[in-house]
């Protein structure tokens, strides 16, 4: 794929709208109370009476589908702005004439997701639980001291997207977590713990 200023800038706008659509699915499933994992059929396995299952069952799906778009966008939105902000990135050619993005330098993880709250802007964001933080805006593992070092970044970045990258089933993941006021609490709707480093 070649990426100029515009085709990002378009994949980007194609981000946010995606960003827009899983906040309204995430609204659809809060209304019936419900999240992606609760049984939609009783103990005598008839569809529940308290919920819209089509609804629901149909929101479950899209999120899904969804999930993966936003994070297929964000890869390439990552490798976009690496091409088009970095003009040797663009004369790095493999004989192939594909264009090579350099390796990007494997991080330790500082922190773990161990809780996210339905519908909130972490979830909407693709960020799921036991996700290992490796990067979380300016935060490393070189720099990280406490989690306070995660609040200075989400309270100077309200309203605007922070590159975080985890690490899922073995995969370096990057997602887009943009901290904003919703209908639960907090900025980002989820919780995350420190990981102990052990003493080498």
């Amino acid at each position: 794929m070649i990426y100029t200023r515009e085709s990002v800038m378009a994949l980007i706008e194609e981000k946010e709208k995606l960003e827009q659509t899983l906040k309204e699915l995430w609204d659809v499933l809060k209304s019936n109370n419900v999240g992606m994992t609760e049984p939609v059929i009783d103990s005598e396995g008839y569809p529940r009476s308290d919920i819209d299952v089509y609804q629901v069952r149909h929101a479950r799906h899209q999120i899904k589908c969804l999930q993966n778009d936003h994070t297929a966008l964000l890869r390439h939105i990552e490798e976009g702005l690496a091409v088009v902000l970095s003009p040797s990135n663009v004369e790095a050619m493999d004989p192939n004439g594909v264009s090579v993005s350099p390796p990007t330098p494997s991080r330790e993880p500082f922190a773990r997701v161990d809780y996210i709250a339905l519908g909130s802007p972490a979830s909407i964001a693709g960020v799921e639980e036991k996700d290992l933080v490796t990067q979380f805006g300016s935060i490393t593992s070189d720099n990280f001291r406490s989690m306070a070092n995660l609040s200075q970044v989400v309270q100077h970045s309200v309203n605007s997207p922070i590159q975080v990258i985890v690490i899922r089933n073995e995969q370096s993941i990057t997602l887009s977590l943009t901290p904003r006021q919703w209908s639960g609490r907090g900025l980002l709707g989820c919780n995350i713990v420190p990981i102990e480093k052990l003493d080498r």
